[in-house]
């Protein structure tokens, strides 16, 4: 999973204010429970000496995501006063929290948009109008996304109709543009809903080998809640316990490697010393996330290492003591590495991290 998601936090320097919010609009008088949220939010960060600006932005726009029905959280990141990001999750914290240092705290936010399956949905449904006595339409709605984020950050959804008499002629229409959402997207999924036999002829009018991509769900083939991704819970049966095909080579890729003992690197030790020297090309994160060790970091994403004597040797002066998952993520991102979350019982790692390594000997790439 690239980071780049991730840049605009790191365009502007630190300390900064990070704050992760249940939002759900699932619950008796959602805006009270926000407010009340807000609040305890202010102090928190003011507790921990964030100044009054940026406390501020950070009050003022959480809970704004009114759009957004149902279940989900937020997070929130700024710095000197200004907004830097703000996300939704498509599963609130089990707890709020907030947090106010030298480095953004973006590795809940990270984890959350694993696996990062890019995909397209659509739906096909009959549509009768006996109040006008006008002929039956064929809709279709559909949609492309990465999940799990696009969850409660859906793209654009596209509509179309016409008359069901006209259905193989239209399904050649749509299966035209649908082609090129997914060509445009990366999508290595299509899922689509609705009824079956309409459904059926639009996989038939796809072009080769878009067909081999297309998983059917039992869906009716009505949209979803507002601000909701289109087929939410047939995509989530869908992409349980389902990488991405980048990150699924990339975990084979480790496995080949750590039996010739080559090219792969394992526990915080051996992963730290590969970042400091920008040697990681891909992070892999065991889930759920246990970091065993609390890690020192300097003022470059290079700077990180396991004890503050460790910084000292490297004439690092100024540094100080974080949170192993805002180091290494930060690290990862200003180098270009990318990060893969893969669940322990499917590959159990030393410490829970294990490193691909860029190259092994200076300048000589794998």
């Amino acid at each position: 999973m690239e980071l780049t998601f991730l840049d605009p936090v790191y365009a502007r320097p630190g300390p900064y204010a990070c704050a992760y919010l249940n939002t759900s609009r699932d619950v008796h008088d959602p805006e009270a429970a926000i407010r009340l949220r807000r609040q305890h939010l202010r102090e928190d960060l003011a507790r921990q000496g964030a100044d009054n600006a940026t406390v501020a932005v950070v009050a003022d726009i959480a809970g704004t995501d009114r759009e957004v029905s149902g279940r989900h959280g937020q997070a929130i990141f700024a710095s000197h006063g200004g907004l830097v990001l703000v996300e939704e999750l498509p599963d609130p914290p089990a707890h709020d929290a907030a947090r106010f240092g030298a480095l953004p705290d973006v590795m809940p936010l990270a984890v959350q948009h694993a696996p990062d399956i890019p995909y397209a949905a659509a739906t096909v449904h009959r549509a009768a109008h006996p109040e006008t006595g006008a002929p039956e339409e064929m809709e279709v709605d559909f949609q492309t996304g990465r999940w799990p984020s696009s969850t409660v950050a859906p793209e654009r959804r596209r509509h179309r109709s016409g008359p069901a008499t006209k259905w193989p002629h239209g399904a050649a229409e749509i299966a035209g543009e649908l082609a090129d959402l997914v060509h445009r997207s990366g999508a290595e999924v299509i899922v689509l809903g609705g009824e079956v036999r309409a459904r059926n002829v639009l996989v038939n009018r796809l072009p080769e080998p878009l067909p081999e991509r297309v998983v059917s769900v039992a869906d009716d083939g009505h949209p979803a809640g507002e601000g909701r991704a289109l087929l939410e819970q047939e995509l989530s049966d869908v992409f349980r316990g389902r990488m991405s095909g980048r990150d699924r080579a990339r975990v084979e890729k480790f496995r080949t490697r750590r039996t010739r003992q080559a090219g792969a690197v394992e526990g915080m030790t051996a992963v730290v010393a590969a970042l400091q020297r920008a040697q990681a090309g891909a992070l892999l994160l065991n889930t759920p996330v246990d970091l065993p060790l609390r890690l020192w970091a300097g003022s470059e994403p290079t700077q990180i290492a396991l004890s503050a004597a460790d910084l000292e040797s490297f004439g690092v002066l100024a540094f100080q003591e974080e949170q192993p998952g805002a180091a290494l993520i930060r690290a990862l991102v200003r180098t270009g590495a990318e990060l893969v979350v893969v669940p322990r019982e499917e590959l159990p790692l030393e410490d829970g991290v294990g490193v691909l390594l860029r190259y092994t000997d200076p300048g000589v790439p794998l």
